[in-house]
């Protein structure tokens, strides 16, 4: 049968949309037939149940669809929703290779990203299907023992003295330095906050954080000054840009790689994840080399 043409009279397409149903009905059927009975006498692979235009559908692609459908339904699927299921498949692989034909993987750049996408999965999938053993683990873990090494934390306290627009700024630090005199005299800090200093926006929570975190609540300047300080030790006043702090540093816990046997799943993770990475870059440099790639001489 000559394909179907844009510019055939429209006096034909009656009855070639007939032929082609029923060809289509010829093929669902004969489909359905390679499920009741032999698929060497329907003159298909034993691992098929169609062939549309050369291309074959799979009988595993068809037991998966129709197990899921069965458990989408929770009930054993009739005779008569397989038969959908078959025809469902024949009108996708129909669909796919028209849409290969009008040019849609090159020109669509929607479907193209969908194709880059399931390669990358399927590529991926494979390499992170296979397990690690503990021995890679260790000397994964022992390899990039900068990687899973867990930052420092700090707990800190402060008195803030805000510096207000038109103050004066000397005489908020000259208070600042006196918060500070008063703590190294033996005083408690609460007091001399509560006497002295003013009110924060964001307080700085009683608990031993990362140094990033600590930065978000009292900024880098008044963070490297903290980060200088030993346990017990109390700051100068140290200006930001909202005013001045005096620090108390509580407690420091130093950063630290954690041992394989604390973090067994964040070590198995990674490594799965870069089993993938590994993987697909593998794959690309091997398409690379098997393709011919001319860059334009204004390429950088």
């Amino acid at each position: 049968m000559r394909p179907m043409t844009d510019g055939a009279p429209s006096k034909d397409r009656g009855p070639l949309w007939l032929l082609l149903a029923g060809a289509l009905v010829g093929v669902v059927a004969a489909a359905w037939g390679l499920l009741t009975t032999d698929p060497a006498v329907a003159g298909l692979p034993s691992q098929a149940v169609a062939r549309v235009n050369g291309t074959l559908l799979l009988a595993e692609d068809y037991r998966r669809l129709v197990e899921g459908l069965e458990s989408d339904l929770r009930q054993p699927v009739t005779d008569e929703m397989k038969r959908r299921v078959v025809d469902r498949m024949i009108d996708e692989e129909l669909l796919v290779q028209r849409g290969v034909e009008l040019g849609l993987v090159a020109s669509d750049r929607r479907v193209r990203a969908d194709i880059t996408s399931a390669m990358i999965r399927s590529v991926v999938v494979e390499a992170e299907d296979r397990q690690p053993t503990e021995e890679e683990l260790v000397r994964f873990h022992a390899e990039e023992g900068a990687f899973f090494t867990r930052p420092g934390r700090l707990r800190v306290r402060q008195i803030f003295f805000r510096v207000r627009r038109g103050a004066d700024d000397e005489q908020v630090a000259a208070k600042a330095a006196q918060a500070r005199a008063a703590l190294a005299a033996g005083e408690s800090f609460a007091s001399v906050r509560e006497a002295l200093g003013d009110s924060e926006v964001s307080p700085v929570p009683d608990a031993s954080l990362p140094p990033a975190k600590l930065r978000e609540y009292i900024g880098p300047t008044a963070l490297r000054r903290v980060m200088e300080l030993e346990p017990g030790e109390i700051s100068g006043p140290v200006r930001s840009g909202t005013g001045y702090h005096v620090f108390e540093l509580l407690e420091r816990e130093e950063a630290r790689i954690p041992g394989f046997e604390e973090i067994p799943e964040q070590v198995r993770n990674e490594w799965v994840r870069r089993a993938g990475d590994r993987a697909l870059r593998e794959y690309l440099d091997q398409l690379r080399e098997r393709a011919r790639v001319e860059l334009s001489d204004a390429t950088p």
